[in-house]
């Protein structure tokens, strides 16, 4: 039986939605973030030594890392289904965007995210606008257009077509999805039409709706 280790606001969830769409039984074992830090709790340390999330179990096999879980359960589970025929056009492109969501798309955004936290910090007063400045230049010269620069190939990638690696959605968008999702939260979206249509294509999905169902509610801090 495949066991999710499912932290609450995190990339776990659309793992919840993969099982879902593959219509794999699965248990869930929940954990909180503290409510301070926002970091995963220690006891997932004792599923993986670097107590992060998602990671599943399947029997004695232990699967961490968004990516290398959804490619995993789809070519174990997937009968064919949630993924390219091997060798096709399509196929490349579904390991470029089940690549791409963390290794390019993700890392600015949850910079974005870091150097948003910096002026909340404590520090001594006199520090503070230092500290902030370092951020807004940070931000407004890498950061941003970073960010800019990624949602605009995406806006074009999506803008003759509904799903990221063919005619039918994939790993790829599952994968594609809390990145996205991240970036309606913390820059928006509403000058990118093709971007908002495919996060209500996916969320209007029966799949998607019964995993926040089972998840828990969901939501991405901006």
């Amino acid at each position: 039986m495949i066991t999710v280790h499912h932290l609450n606001n995190s990339r776990s969830q659309r793992v919840l939605w993969l099982l879902e769409e593959l219509e794999i039984p699965y248990t869930i074992k929940f954990y909180e973030r503290d409510k301070k830090t926002m970091l995963a709790p220690p006891e997932l340390k004792q599923i993986h030594p670097l107590g992060k999330s998602p990671v599943v179990t399947d029997g004695d096999l232990v699967v961490a890392e968004s990516g290398a879980i959804v490619d995993y359960l789809i070519r174990r589970y997937g009968k064919g289904k949630m993924k390219p025929q091997d060798g096709t056009k399509e196929d490349v492109r579904y390991s470029y965007w089940l690549h791409y969501a963390e290794g390019t798309l993700m890392p600015p955004l949850l910079l974005s995210l870091i150097f948003s936290q910096i002026p909340k910090q404590p520090m001594p007063f006199f520090v503070r606008p230092i500290a902030n400045q370092i951020a807004k230049a940070v931000k407004s010269s890498f950061i941003f257009p970073q960010i800019k620069l990624n949602l605009d190939f995406v806006e074009n990638e999506l803008s003759n077509r509904d799903w990221f690696a063919g005619d039918d959605i994939t790993g790829a968008d599952i994968m594609m999805s809390f990145p996205l999702e991240a970036a309606g939260a913390r820059v928006g979206d509403e000058s990118r039409p093709a971007i908002r249509r495919f996060l209500s294509r996916i969320q209007s999905r029966p799949a998607y709706q019964e995993a926040v169902r089972k998840g828990g509610p969901f939501s991405i801090p901006g």
